[in-house]
């Protein structure tokens, strides 16, 4: 009867990943490595998790946290840090990391900006995250949800900074522009990978595209902190992360992220492998020589882990900057 069950919870999982990544099921699996010690995290409990858990849910709420499978969501959500991921829980792309679900979004929810802004009210959130799907589907990307959302925290939530961290509008003429006038505190989109590797890990995006996406918000509002993030562990090399970081201080980028690259299923890109706790010590002091104003460099670094904090670095470390001359 144990087998019987076991079996039948397996094929119950299996069928679930391939309801959400249908575009992956004729990939051969991947090879998983065991995790090392210092990528272990608690599992999630906790009072002020359950509260968090219920804001989102009776608020017909996404998180990314939850659809990504994040690790730090345990940690995140016991001190009522949620990101928001806005405009469905579908995404029109297919890149080979991700965990959140492939396929033909739904329609666009206009309440759905009220009650993310609700939600923040109601949580006392000091700094949000807000995120998305993309949504190659809609003539914007969904560039005016984005807006949509910005303005009903503002009015709701005067008192909460806003992040936003958003798809690369790809083949949205002036998309970008709308959402970088909504000012935003920080404008946040991934560069996820060395360029050598987006056709395997981010074959839907174009890296020199992502990269000028940023430097366009600097052009257009100098004061609006811009920040970017990367994955190791997928095969790059420690050359070709040192040319990422020059590439963003090009482009202007105040702040930068590393963290594992972790696989969320055997459908998907392998960890080539896990890079340790001293690498990243060593390419933080790398970037921080290179101009960031704020890095953040762990095995557990995700876009928007401990943004809160480190948004108030990063504003303090611009203060200083500015006081030196």
């Amino acid at each position: 009867m144990a087998n019987l069950i076991d079996n039948t919870a397996r094929e119950a999982a299996s069928e679930a990943r391939a309801a959400r990544h249908p575009e992956k099921q004729k990939r051969a699996d991947t090879p998983v490595l065991r995790k090392p010690d210092w990528i272990r995290v608690k599992a999630p409990l906790g009072k002020t998790f359950a509260e968090t858990q219920k804001v989102v849910k009776e608020g017909g709420l996404v998180t990314v946290c939850e659809e990504a499978g994040c690790p730090n969501i345990g940690e995140c959500w016991e001190q009522k840090h949620a990101t928001f991921m806005i405009l469905g829980d579908t995404c029109t792309r297919a890149c080979s990391f991700c965990n959140v679900k492939t396929g033909l979004p739904g329609a666009v929810d206009r309440d759905e900006a009220r009650r993310v802004a609700e939600a923040v009210a109601q949580m006392g959130l000091k700094h949000v995250v807000i995120t998305s799907v993309d949504r190659d589907d809609l003539d914007d990307g969904g560039a005016q949800h984005f807006v949509d959302v910005i303005e009903a925290i503002r009015k709701l939530a005067p008192g909460t900074t806003v992040e936003i961290l958003t798809p690369d509008f790809l083949r949205k003429p002036g998309a970008a522009e709308r959402v970088i006038d909504a000012a935003p505190d920080v404008f946040n989109h991934n560069l996820e990978t060395v360029p050598r590797l987006y056709l395997s890990i981010r074959p839907g995006a174009r890296y020199y595209h992502s990269l000028r996406l940023l430097e366009r918000v600097k052009e257009r509002d100098p004061a609006q902190f811009t920040k970017s993030g990367i994955m190791v562990g997928l095969g790059e090399t420690k050359e070709e992360v040192m040319q990422v970081m020059d590439d963003m201080r090009s482009a202007g980028i105040d702040f930068l992220t590393i963290g594992q690259y972790l696989q969320p299923t055997r459908k998907h890109a392998a960890v080539d492998r896990f890079v340790t706790p001293d690498e990243f010590k060593a390419y933080e002091t790398i970037a921080r020589a290179k101009g960031f104003l704020m890095v953040s460099a762990t095995p557990l670094t995700r876009s928007s882990y401990h943004a809160g904090d480190d948004f108030e670095k990063l504003r303090e470390a611009r203060n200083a900057l500015i006081a030196r001359g």
